[in-house]
């Protein structure tokens, strides 16, 4: 065999443990978004980017639980909807438009989660959206895109609106429908939504005491950025690694069945 032959079965056979390696990450983020409480059905959709495949990204079978996803019942896509690899499964429509849009557009966007949480869904029915006013809200001061509600998204001609709602922002609340979040990694859109539910479930819990709010000053929300700069001086990991990792040894202990590839 030539030095070119071993060159190219070499790339082969690593991209294929990286395909591999993303699966099993993918699959143990939808086991955490189920033991978070972020499950709904057989509904809602994590995708992420199959790597060195351009267009390509994996996404939930349509039909099971969270609990049941696993490495490689995982359908793999593409942009333009089709399922590019065999399978029994199909793969939900407007999971597809919302992901697929996303995907296309935003290179950044590697992993993508939407959720329809009690606290997600609550705020988003709000006219006001999320207020500044807690911990977990000022730390997403001037993150938040809003996108208003079309009903369920399925029509070809939502996915400008939502694009242009988005823009080159993380993080995303679904007017009356729920919340979404980018990120480079998987554990970095992980703990992006985190963020997001937190600050929602605090505003919501704030509001059910039906006692008046005590104001946040804008200028904390302008000083978050160079704070978190401070709180993550002595951490040189990137954005949710952390955090996953503790959630994947917790899912670990109770199931990993995931891990089947």
């Amino acid at each position: 065999m030539s030095i070119y032959s071993d060159s190219i079965k070499n790339e082969e056979q690593a991209m294929n443990q990286a395909e591999k390696d993303i699966r099993t990450q993918l699959a143990a983020c939808y086991r955490i978004f189920d033991y978070m409480g972020w499950s709904e059905l057989i509904y809602n959709h994590i995708t992420v980017k199959v790597p060195g495949e351009e267009g390509h990204f994996l996404i939930n079978p349509y039909g099971l639980h969270y609990k049941e996803v696993t490495a490689s019942n995982l359908v793999k896509v593409d942009i333009n909807g089709s399922i590019v690899e065999d399978t029994n499964y199909a793969v939900n429509p407007a999971g597809m438009l919302i992901h697929s849009a996303i995907h296309g557009a935003r290179e950044d966007a590697h992993c993508i989660g939407h959720i329809h949480s009690t606290a997600g869904m609550t705020v988003a029915c709000q006219q006001e959206g999320l207020r500044i006013d807690n911990f977990y809200s000022v730390l997403l001061y001037n993150k938040i895109a809003y996108h208003d509600f079309q009903g369920i998204t399925v029509m070809d001609g939502e996915k400008e609106d939502l694009l242009k709602s988005l823009g080159d922002k993380q993080f995303l609340i679904l007017r009356s429908h729920g919340l979404l979040t980018t990120g480079g990694t998987i554990a970095d859109m992980f703990m992006n939504m985190t963020l997001l539910q937190r600050a929602c479930e605090i505003q919501v819990s704030v509001d059910q005491t039906g006692k008046a709010v005590a104001p946040v000053d804008e200028s904390i929300g302008q000083m978050t950025e160079k704070l978190l700069e401070l709180q993550m001086a002595n951490t040189p990991v990137a954005n949710g690694q952390l955090e996953f990792a503790a959630l994947q040894r917790l899912v670990d202990r109770e199931d990993d069945s995931y891990r089947d590839l």
